[in-house]
C-alpha cells in the first residue's frame, strides 16, 4: 500500500503545503483507493509537517507548492514531494489512479503566504530551485 497526502483546502489542493487546513490521506492498494482520511494541519512550525506525516506512514506529499527547506525535511523522512498540483481532490485521485502523478514547478512564492490559511511560526527565507 502507498499512502498519498494532498495539502487541503476546502476540496481543493492548497497552493501552499504547509499553511492548508488540512491533509487528506489518499490509501491506494493495486490501483484502488482502499481508505481516504482528513485530518488537521498540526500546525506550520519549521520541520513539523513533514515528521508528523512521516509519523502517519505518507509516502508522498502533494501541495501546489512548497520552499526548499521544506523539500529537504520531506526528503529526509523518504517522502517524496509533488508540487505544481492544483484541482480537486477528485481529480488528483484521478492522476494517482492514472499513474500519471508527476511533480512540477513550485507553485507558491517565498513570503507571498503571509496572509493564507494557518500563520508560519518562524519565517523561512529561502528561494526555491527549478
Amino acid at each position: 500500500m502507498k499512502r498519498y497526502s494532498i495539502a487541503t483546502d476546502n476540496g481543493q489542493v492548497s497552493q501552499h503545503f504547509g499553511r492548508c487546513p488540512t491533509y487528506t490521506f489518499i490509501d491506494v492498494e493495486n490501483s484502488t483507493v482502499v481508505k481516504k482520511t482528513t485530518v488537521q494541519n498540526p500546525g506550520h512550525q519549521v520541520g513539523t509537517i513533514p515528521k508528523f506525516l512521516h509519523e502517519n506512514s505518507v509516502n508522498v506529499i502533494i501541495a501546489g507548492g512548497m520552499g526548499r527547506r521544506a523539500i529537504d525535511f520531506f526528503n529526509q523522512y523518504n517522502i517524496q514531494p509533488i508540487l505544481g498540483a492544483s484541482g480537486t481532490i477528485e481529480n488528483i485521485v484521478d492522476v494517482i489512479l492514472s499513474g500519471e502523478l508527476k511533480s512540477g514547478d513550485s507553485t507558491c512564492v517565498p513570503r507571498k503566504g503571509k496572509d493564507y490559511g494557518l500563520p508560519k511560526e518562524e519565517c523561512d527565507e529561502s528561494h526555491h530551485e527549478h
